[in-house]
């Protein structure tokens, strides 16, 4: 596994980030208790070195799994774990990123994960209702505690980062130092705006969905129902949205362009983020150990040049 400062820090991460949130059985497809020791031993034993969870995934069971998998061993790891997203439903504060929910958050996560700070704490969505000052100086006063290493925006869009940036400035507080958002072969959108303001401001990206939920694995067929027991098979709108006319073209073509090259669609997608000089590192989930073995080798394919124009050609 190869390693890349994060976005403008010194810290070291892998190229491979580990996502949690299939960590848990608990409302839909996820992997049970001891099927993620076994990811978590298979990904750090291939050099990965951090872990992406939230407050919300799996209803708090993706970081309570974590937190007990990384005993004895937490300081190996780079834990990245957000909030924004309700932790109670029935409380009108219990999301959001305001400063109570932030606190309370914090402290709910720091108990799950048996941890007395976080490397990585991402503000999980853009939150219209709470003023950007007041979540930037929240945000630097648990850094300055030390209870928060690293702070970074999730699903922000680009003007928001920009003014972000700019407001931490002016009141001399921790700034952003990385962004996730979705970015594959086939969800591009990213480049238009977010990508240029990533590297304005020098933020690692950490693209999520690399392999578009399923799509670019090859492994649904056009004009084919999707399988039962997939992604596509058993959540409508994730058929709906990623299997149109046009993605089912460039997936072929992505095929061909694969085979021609010795090489499988997962290595394909993997190595192409990789070599995008705005991405810090990438993030990929697995339900199986045999998911994590794939997602190593297939982030290991270095393309050249020519090769990454030739991809981009295919699928802008």
């Amino acid at each position: 596994m190869r390693y890349t400062t994060f976005g403008r820090t010194g810290l070291r991460v892998s190229e491979l980030v580990l996502g949690a949130m299939t960590f848990g059985e608990q409302g839909g497809v996820g992997a049970p208790l001891d099927e993620c020791r076994r990811i978590l031993d298979v990904y750090a034993e291939a050099g990965g070195n951090m872990v992406d969870t939230a407050i919300n995934y799996r209803g708090g069971a993706s970081e309570e799994i974590l937190g007990e998998l990384l005993a004895g061993r937490r300081d190996r790891f780079v834990v990245a774990t957000k909030y924004t997203v309700s932790r109670d439903p029935g409380d009108p504060n219990g999301g959001g990123n305001h400063r109570k929910n932030l606190r309370l958050s914090l402290e709910i996560s720091l108990r799950r994960l048996h941890t007395d700070h976080i490397d990585v704490y991402w503000v999980h969505i853009w939150d219209r209702h709470t003023p950007i000052e007041e979540t930037m100086r929240a945000l630097d006063d648990l850094v300055r505690q030390g209870k928060v290493r690293y702070i970074g925006n999730s699903n922000f869009p680009a003007w928001r980062i920009a003014e972000a940036e700019y407001v931490a400035r002016a009141m001399n507080v921790g700034r952003f130092v990385s962004c996730q958002d979705e970015y594959s072969l086939v969800v591009r959108d990213i480049e238009k705006d977010l990508l240029p303001a990533a590297t304005e401001y020098k933020l690692g990206l950490l693209p999520f969905f690399p392999l578009a939920s399923g799509l670019l694995t090859g492994k649904y067929k056009r004009g084919e129902a999707a399988p039962d027991d997939t992604r596509f098979g058993k959540v409508a709108r994730l058929r709906d949205r990623y299997v149109t006319p046009r993605n089912e073209d460039i997936v072929e073509k992505l095929q061909a362009y694969a085979k021609a090259h010795g090489h499988t669609m997962l290595e394909l997608a993997f190595s192409w983020l990789a070599a995008r000089p705005q991405v810090a590192s990438v993030i990929a989930g697995a339900t199986r150990v045999e998911q994590v073995e794939q997602n190593v080798k297939a982030i290991g394919w270095t393309l050249t040049a020519e090769e990454i124009a030739e991809i981009d050609a295919i699928t802008k």
